[in-house]
């Protein structure tokens, strides 16, 4: 059954050049890169920026940090994406840098404590001091 609400909202954003789709939308290797993706659809949907900004961030940052040997595509696109997330977010004042960086340790000591295939959710004592 065809959820026309949800098929609206996805109508209405326009298609990300890049992003790997199937009939549905949008496809992921794995639950971070659809987190990524959610992140920036929604602080796109509160006007954080326009889409040509972000097609313009994204393209920048797929320029500037290509694949990674090893790296699959999906895994590298998606690391260009918050990273073009991040320049936007402290470009627009949302959160500085030092938040960002701050936030960005935190998720690899929770990562590093977190058993494989479980979620990683963040405590205090994650964070530096």
């Amino acid at each position: 059954m065809i959820d026309h609400d949800q098929k609206a909202r996805r109508d209405a954003i326009p298609p990300v050049p890049g992003v790997p789709c199937d009939a549905e939308g949008p496809v992921f290797d794995a639950p971070w890169q659809a987190q990524a993706f959610a992140m920036a659809v929604a602080l796109h949907e509160r006007g954080l920026f326009t889409w040509p900004e972000w097609a313009q961030a994204l393209g920048e940052q797929v320029r500037a940090a290509p694949a990674q040997p090893g790296e699959s595509a999906g895994d590298a696109y998606y690391r260009q994406w918050l990273a073009a997330l991040e320049h936007l977010v402290a470009g627009k004042g949302a959160a500085t840098s030092k938040e960002l960086v701050r936030y960005r340790i935190a998720w690899d000591h929770a990562a590093d404590r977190t058993p494989h295939g479980q979620p990683i959710e963040l405590q205090a004592n994650d964070f530096p001091r």
